[in-house]
């Protein structure tokens, strides 16, 4: 099938599904919205100047007790919880491309460089990666994310707790994106067209990333984007649990967190508002990812 052919078959496929056509909207709305924090936010949350300990604890305005210059109330600093949620949502979609990001480079490299040389490398590689699959992806990051923590003093780690972050989270997801090219490439290195760019002369890497990765990308693209929601929720559970972003730096887990220790004590905003933008945002790219998925399969269509 052609590009254009491929493309105006999502197309209908994206017209007819009302569902995804909503999970669309709110993940462009929610992507636009973390992007332009710095300019929809009412205040900036890093500003100690923007920040009164006087009004710490205000109910969102429409609440008996609340300020209307607050709509979704205010944390216990006095900051503007609607900020704090712009300015997380941007953080942890951040962190969740970056993470997918790092671990797609190189489960795509490795997972090529495998399947098509095979041999020892093959065995290496997958070794590796069935190594580290014995580890839930989580644990592994809580793995990184505890050296990291007992190795570096306290004013460091706060500085490059966003690198690994993203490192720890990129590092624990690499080998699936490596079997998943890896397969594809041991069935396509025996075609045609994979033979007569050998016999033209044409180098492996030429061959790898200019003739085979262009016809695997489709099953990549998928898991890329189901990846996507599973590095955002790494991040929150990291941050939750105190092993990932700093209060000075927050995400949405970072904001979970903070806002469950007053949950007993009658402040439900500071918990109710960033689960319930999580979950809408999970779920939305989870549904993109899953319509990519049938999409992108005429067997499943």
């Amino acid at each position: 099938m052609s590009t254009a052919g491929t493309a105006s078959g999502l197309a209908d496929s994206f017209r007819r599904s009302p569902g995804v056509v909503v999970a669309a909207t709110v993940c462009a709305l929610l992507a636009i919205a973390g992007a332009a924090a710095p300019w929809l936010a009412p205040t900036d949350p890093t500003d100690l100047r923007a920040v009164s300990l006087m009004n710490s604890h205000l109910p969102p305005s429409w609440a008996a007790g609340g300020e209307p210059q607050f709509l979704l109330g205010t944390d216990e600093q006095g900051a503007d919880l609607l900020s704090l949620l712009l300015y997380g949502l941007r953080l942890s979609l951040g962190v969740g491309l970056a993470a997918v990001l790092l671990s797609l480079t190189i489960g795509v490299v490795l997972g090529l460089l495998s399947g098509y040389r095979g041999g020892w490398i093959d065995v290496v590689v997958m070794r590796l990666a069935d190594l580290q699959l014995t580890f839930p992806a989580i644990l592994m990051a809580l793995l990184m994310g505890g050296i990291g923590t007992s190795l570096m003093s306290q004013p460091t780690r706060i500085a490059y707790a966003l690198p690994l972050v993203v490192l720890a989270l990129g590092l624990s997801h690499w080998p699936h994106f490596a079997r998943l090219v890896r397969g594809a490439t041991l069935v396509e290195r025996d075609k045609d067209y994979v033979a007569a760019a050998r016999v033209t002369g044409l180098r492996a890497p030429a061959i790898l990333f200019g003739h085979i990765l262009p016809n695997v990308v489709n099953p990549i693209l998928v898991m890329a984007s189901l990846d996507i929601a599973y590095a955002i929720m790494g991040e929150a559970t990291l941050s939750f649990l105190g092993l990932g972003l700093p209060p000075t730096q927050p995400s949405l887990g970072s904001l979970i967190r903070q806002g469950y220790n007053f949950l007993f004590s009658g402040v439900w905003w500071l918990v109710f508002f960033p689960c319930g933008l999580l979950v809408a945002l999970v779920v939305a790219i989870n549904v993109l990812g899953d319509w990519l998925r049938v999409a992108l399969n005429p067997k499943l269509r």
